[in-house]
């Protein structure tokens, strides 16, 4: 018996409820199984009309289950601003051409981005792609740089030559990041007809020579440049938006597919903090992600979202805590790890950050501590919402 492949649309902390025999109960075991950290799923019930619930936790994208059903996870900020949070998260301003704020869902952004990413990478190939000299080691049948004496004498009676040398290679990180990241594009059967043959391309090109080995989200950045590799840094700068937002690879039939999904809260600070990082006056300068040790022995350990320190003292000006909801007023417990971050830093701002305004929100001194409820609101104008922003966080 065949099922026909349907698609479940869900929106950010919204439950929906789908028939008892909408799906198969083995399908719902394993949205369960597998996708639980994205999808919630209750079974039919008088709590649920006999039906099953379905609540999408806070992320956004593509998750193909199995043959028969997809989950589509939709966003409840407005398409274009989540666009626009993405190139602002990820640096993607080079990369904004006419046409991509058009696309109609996150799938055709994610194509047209990975389409563009290809044609990058079969550009650069064109010209030759960047090489460094590795040293290898290998038993070589002729002289080739270094004779490793000490190998040769343990084998008198090999003809061969156990040498080290330098080999100039373009099998190197560089571009076995782009090489890894069209292979998790390709698996992710997202692209159609429009790009999958140029993402292809430079795929097969790429894999000629390079080896397409696993990198993990953190390894595109931070990176080293230079005169002959700096076109590199926007490539992989699209390599960190793909790579943060695959999930892990289901077998399906004879292939496997790749979720496409984005940790919502996650993007919201990176989106706070890059604004900020463009937005501040110049004597401002922020530091996102700071570890601070606490107490005299420095057990305790605070990973803070976002700092922003004056320029010329060093001194922390504001302390700042991105939230990813919208309750009526902010928690005891937030403003408790707040409050906690302001005294590591020995800082009297301290900003908690959502995503709307709060029905209550809180401005009040703790302990000579300044704590304050901001909102960056992602529904309206997101470049007028971001000068209000500011401007409210510098108002003390």
């Amino acid at each position: 018996m065949t099922h026909q492949s349907r698609e479940l649309n869900l929106t950010e902390y919204k439950s929906e409820l789908f028939p008892a025999d909408y799906f198969r109960e083995e399908v719902a075991k394993l949205i369960w199984q597998k996708f639980s950290k994205y999808v919630s799923i209750e079974q039919p019930s008088w709590k649920t009309d006999n039906q099953w619930e379905l609540t999408s936790n806070g992320w956004v994208g593509y998750i193909p289950v199995n043959d028969e059903i997809t989950l589509c996870l939709n966003p409840k900020v407005p398409i274009k601003n989540l666009f626009l949070m993405l190139e602002y998260a990820y640096r993607l301003n080079p990369f904004v051409v006419e046409g991509l704020y058009e696309s109609k869902s996150l799938n055709e952004f994610y194509e047209s981005l990975a389409n563009i990413l290809a044609k990058r990478v079969l550009d650069r190939q064109r010209k030759g792609l960047y090489r460094q000299y590795i040293e290898k080691q290998d038993v070589l049948p002729y002289l080739r740089g270094r004779v490793l004496f000490q190998e040769m004498f343990r084998k008198p009676w090999d003809v061969n030559i156990p040498s080290k040398y330098q080999e100039h290679t373009p099998d190197i990180a560089d571009n076995q990041l782009l090489a890894w990241t069209l292979l998790l594009i390709i698996r992710s059967g997202i692209c159609g007809e429009k790009s999958i043959p140029a993402i292809r391309k430079a795929f097969r090109e790429l894999q000629r020579i390079v080896q397409a080995i696993p990198f993990s989200p953190k390894d595109s950045i931070n990176r080293l440049y230079n005169r002959l590799n700096e076109d590199y840094k926007p490539m992989h700068a699209l390599c960190r938006f793909f790579l943060e937002n695959s999930g892990p690879t289901m077998n399906m039939g004879d292939h496997s597919m790749l979720p496409f999904v984005i940790d919502m809260a996650k993007l919201f600070e990176l989106f706070v903090a890059e604004w900020l990082r463009i937005n501040l006056p110049d004597e401002l300068e922020l530091v996102s992600h700071e570890r601070v040790k606490f107490g005299k022995s420095g057990v305790i350990t605070f990973d803070i979202d976002l700092v922003i320190n004056e320029k010329d003292t060093g001194n922390t000006a504001y302390v700042l805590d991105t939230k990813y909801k919208i309750p009526d007023s902010p928690s005891s417990s937030d403003i408790q790890q707040i409050v906690a971050y302001s005294v590591a830093k020995k800082c009297k701002n301290a900003i908690l950050i959502y995503p709307a305004q709060l029905p209550t929100p809180f401005d009040g001194m703790i302990d000579e501590i300044n704590v304050r409820t901001l909102s960056f609101s992602l529904g309206g104008d997101i470049n007028e919402e971001g000068q209000s922003f500011v401007s409210n966080l510098l108002m003390v």
